[in-house]
């Protein structure tokens, strides 16, 4: 970890300090420290760690010195002393020998670079690691465990991550416009940078590393060269000292064309020598101005993109030209691979596979290649992308998007974990059964030497950091499962709730219920039983199934629904257009039979008729009602078990967290009611009996318009 001057250290943790006075119950996010309640657990805490000593100084270390000073002392409620020797009795920690021999039987070279191990030897509490990193993420840990008011003596907990390189994609632009952003304008203050350091700054990386995310990029996909100008790269060189002592690397996303715009150069062709020089100098400078610098993330060749495609070169060749410019200082390229042609495709689903199977094994050995979780484009629900199971030379990183651009935006409670846990189970079965695609990621099924995943931030300036106080769950939700991806949704979610709403019984187990109720819920009253990419269409804000002239046949809801008179559904089987065979046999057989199928995806995968007959014994366009009904009940019920919680929450978030319990409730409705009637059209076949008729026309659902939804620029 590159070391940063000891003033500077110093004037952070100054603002540490000054945050722990401040934080509130919005902007605290799950770094939010509180006095335990429960009065026998508080005296074993007082009693077990009433000395602290950290062994070894560095910027890291005075900062998990400084967290765990203040937090023990808001947990216990009592100041804590940091004064004590090294036998003493309470808490140590350290990344060397001297406190690694307090743990004789322990396997430190299993810990890698950030894992670290909390055990109890005799009358003192061991957080140990190999580097000062890990101590930082053993310290978060630790206070995750007291403020989960877990028994003492504390089980013993040994963990290391297991994907690499844990990066939030943010999509902001140089203006602070976000894109696909519903917590208002950028956090980054790129006016006032390098000379004014905000106080976010700091609690966003605290916050970052409490959860084990080790890297950003600040910039959005759709880049702008300007940002790898020598004036913003000093803007960011300021960010990345804030970031470093947190362990957390900054990356930006590397404009194709930048040769040409930035750099004087008639062209941008990767096999140019004068442009494969001219990155090498770009990347040489700024190294000189941030050391640690992360690397480059790409978007080429895709929506209007510039890329290697336009000189007639393969993605390859062009995250090869940055990933040699990069190499020589330990950088990567992250190159996505959302990708699709400027001529509409037989199927879109298939763009990636057929641009990217090819080249497996033909990038350097400092290139990921970031896939979607899904084939199409951050669905309520997808089925794994193809490509998951098809590169086995090639290191392969997932991409999630933990703001919700088609998952009800702003205003609608969704708790993601679920959504992640189903891309990460599924299994691709590329080396036969159990080849999930969490195996894949983390290394383990190809032995890759490099690792990534990322998640696209929903992060913004709003006051409670992402617009929706549920929100807040999702981002920490990502930051877990890319340590381990092995956690479960319910123990994610009691996790969050016992640090942002507190350890009352009654809380946590409403609050939980509300979470996990939610993904099911938005799923039936937007895109049952597999139906995808009916949103509204640039904002995507609210449902447009009936979408038909838009520039180009893929960018139409109709192009994915293709409802008709016979049915409803995309066929991609071998008598449609066969995206199945870019799966496993075993996948393949499974979805191509419409008797097999998961009825999840049956819409994903057939084109259905209305009168088949579905597993409850209910014909397609019965269970069509049936689902979007329930997703508008399930709403209702999740507001209800909210308002049952009036007094148990704090007021503000309360009245916030019902007032978007209405809008949603209206706009489940809205969804229900709009694609009902519209694809009622098509089964010619009325609401079965005993269901709440909609209280408004077709038309009038289709003429609504929304120039100025938040998170696409217009």
């Amino acid at each position: 970890m590159i070391s940063v001057m000891k003033t500077t250290c110093c004037s952070i943790l100054f603002l540490v300090l000054f945050h722990f006075c401040r934080a509130g119950h919005h902007d605290g996010l799950w770094i939010r420290y509180t006095k335990t309640d429960n009065p026998a657990l508080l005296q074993q805490y007082r009693r077990a760690f009433p000395v602290i000593h950290i062994q070894g100084g560095s910027p890291t270390l005075d900062l998990a010195r400084t967290e765990l000073q203040q937090g023990l002392r808001t947990i216990l409620g009592q100041p804590v002393d940091t004064a004590g020797s090294f036998m003493s009795i309470g808490i140590i920690a350290g990344a060397g020998k001297q406190v690694q021999e307090l743990l004789p039987s322990e396997d430190f070279t299993q810990l890698g670079k950030e894992g670290f191990v909390i055990r109890q030897a005799g009358n003192r509490l061991v957080i140990s690691a190999n580097t000062d990193a890990g101590i930082l993420y053993g310290v978060y840990h630790f206070l995750r465990l007291l403020q989960t008011q877990q028994p003492v003596p504390l089980a013993t907990v040994k963990s290391s991550p297991k994907i690499q390189h844990r990066i939030l994609n943010h999509w902001d632009n140089l203006n602070r416009y976000v894109e696909r952003g519903y917590s208002g304008i950028s956090i980054w203050n790129w006016h006032t940078l390098p000379d004014y350091i905000d106080q976010r700054y700091i609690d966003y990386a605290r916050a970052n590393a409490a959860i084990g995310i080790n890297g950003t990029v600040l910039t959005n996909v759709n880049a702008n060269a300007l940002v790898l100008t020598r004036p913003y790269l000093e803007k960011v060189a300021a960010l990345a000292k804030v970031f470093r002592p947190y362990g957390i690397r900054v990356y930006l996303t590397a404009r194709f064309s930048a040769p040409i715009e930035i750099g004087g150069l008639k062209t941008a062709d990767p096999l140019d020598a004068d442009v494969q020089a001219w990155w090498k100098t770009k990347a040489k400078e700024i190294y000189d101005i941030i050391p640690d610098f992360g690397g480059f993330l790409v978007k080429a060749n895709s929506e209007g993109q510039p890329g290697p495609q336009n000189y007639k070169r393969t993605h390859a060749d062009g995250a090869n030209m940055l990933a040699d410019a990069v190499a020589p200082f330990g950088g990567i390229v992250m190159w996505r691979a959302f990708v699709y042609t400027n001529e509409t495709p037989e199927d879109r689903f298939k763009q990636a596979y057929n641009e990217f199977k090819p080249l497996d094994g033909q990038f350097r050995n400092n290139v990921l290649v970031q896939v979607k979780n899904g084939p199409i484009d951050f669905q309520p629900r997808e089925p794994f992308s193809p490509l998951f199971g098809a590169m086995p030379k090639t290191p392969l990183m997932m991409e999630f998007q933990v703001t919700q651009e088609y998952l009800g935006q702003g205003t609608h409670l969704l708790y993601e974990a679920q959504m992640f846990k189903e891309a990460l189970e599924a299994d691709t079965w590329q080396k036969g059964k159990g080849s999930t695609v969490a195996r894949v990621i983390d290394g383990s099924l190809h032995q890759y030497k490099m690792t990534g995943i990322a998640g696209v931030a929903n992060i913004g300036n709003d006051a409670n950091w992402t617009g929706h106080p549920f929100g807040q769950a999702n981002w920490y939700t990502f930051g877990r499962l890319a340590w381990d991806h092995e956690l479960s949704a319910t123990a994610i979610a009691d996790e969050w709730i016992k640090q942002s709403f507190g350890n009352h019984k009654t809380t946590v187990n409403a609050v939980r219920n509300i979470m996990l109720a939610s993904y099911p819920a938005l799923v039936n009253y937007m895109t049952p039983l597999g139906l995808h990419h009916i949103m509204g269409t640039g904002h995507h804000y609210g449902p447009a199934p009936w979408v038909s002239n838009a520039g180009r046949a893929d960018w139409n809801p109709v192009y994915y629904h293709q409802a008709d008179t016979v049915g409803i559904g995309f066929n991609r089987t071998a008598t449609g257009s066969n995206a199945l065979a870019q799966y496993a046999p075993q996948v393949r057989q499974l979805y191509e039979n419409i008797n097999t199928c998961p009825e999840a995806y049956l819409l994903w995968f057939h084109h259905v008729p209305w009168q088949h007959k579905m597993r409850s014994g209910r014909t397609l366009w019965e269970e069509l009602c049936h689902d979007y009904y329930a997703g508008v009940d399930a709403v209702k019920t999740i507001r209800q078990q909210w308002q049952g919680l009036k007094g148990l929450v704090d007021e503000e978030r309360f009245s916030q967290v019902s007032m978007l319990l209405d809008i949603q409730v209206k706009e489940a409705t809205w969804w229900r009611d709009a694609c009902l009637l519209y694809f009622g059209q098509f089964s010619r076949r009325p609401l079965p009996t005993g269901y709440e008729q909609p209280d408004k026309t077709l038309e009038y659902y289709q003429q609504l318009r929304f120039p100025y939804a938040p998170g696409n620029g217009q």
